[in-house]
């Protein structure tokens, strides 16, 4: 697997990123273009960031994870809604740590969702969601959530069950910020073959897109350089048909 600095994809050839590698990377930049928002609403969201809720949830006993949650329809007109606070699921298939639990994280402020950036930053990705699935026009099903992976037992995982697929069809991984920390490399392996990438994201509201069905993903634990190290993100999948355990069989 090559290591190697951030190479960032050209907003008219994020499709075919997607479909050749797997993945695509978009500049802060192109990222607040693509929103149609200035550089400054996405960082009047960072604030809320210092908000989050402790996960409760993880199964390796870690104090580490404080998240928020939410999930919303983006139907075929590109239009937003939010849907009712729902539990966060996911088959062991695809987590083996955590897969099977109904979590119930805090939902995301109201006065986060009332940034302008946030429906803009949700719709933007979800048109190149569309245009990377050939263009035809369908509702998304999206979770958003807000993590903040923290020092304070000397290690942070951001990725504690280990390289993965989530289950959607697209996940996509904005950097909020850095601070005082090292590591947190992002991996990304095909998911049906031996290639890999690895690099480190620093430019706040940098974006990773994933399609979920052709790689694998994770990204490495981050430990301090100074007091109150922390890596915050934003991750945000999408999903054709239903949230995750809508359509699955009964067990």
């Amino acid at each position: 697997m090559s290591t190697s600095a951030p190479i960032f994809t050209s907003p008219d050839h994020v499709s075919a990123a997607l479909r050749g590698d797997g993945y695509a990377l978009l500049r802060p930049h192109d990222l607040a273009a693509l929103a149609g928002c200035p550089a400054a609403a996405l960082a009047a969201l960072e604030p809320s960031w210092e908000q989050l809720a402790p996960d409760n949830y993880l199964k390796d006993g870690g104090r580490y994870r404080r998240r928020r949650h939410a999930c919303f329809v983006q139907d075929e007109t590109g239009a937003l809604r939010q849907v009712a606070h729902r539990a966060h699921w996911q088959p062991l298939e695809y987590n083996a740590l955590h897969g099977g639990m109904h979590r119930l994280f805090e939902p995301v402020l109201a006065e986060t969702l009332a940034r302008p950036a946030w429906n803009a930053l949700l719709a933007g990705v979800g048109a190149l969601c569309t245009a990377a699935r050939g263009g035809a026009a369908r509702p998304w099903y999206i979770e958003a959530h807000q993590f903040r992976i923290d020092t304070t037992d000397g290690i942070g995982r951001p990725t504690p069950e280990g390289a993965h697929r989530d289950g959607v069809d697209f996940v996509a991984v904005l950097l909020v910020g850095r601070h005082a920390v090292k590591g947190g490399e992002t991996r990304i392996f095909e998911a049906a073959g031996p290639n890999g990438k690895r690099f480190t994201l620093t430019e706040p509201w940098s974006l990773l897109l994933l399609d979920d069905a052709s790689v694998i993903h994770e990204s490495t634990p981050i430990q301090p350089l100074g007091a109150h190290g922390h890596r915050d993100t934003l991750v945000l999948t999408y999903r054709a048909g239903a949230f995750q355990g809508e359509d699955e069989p009964p067990r």
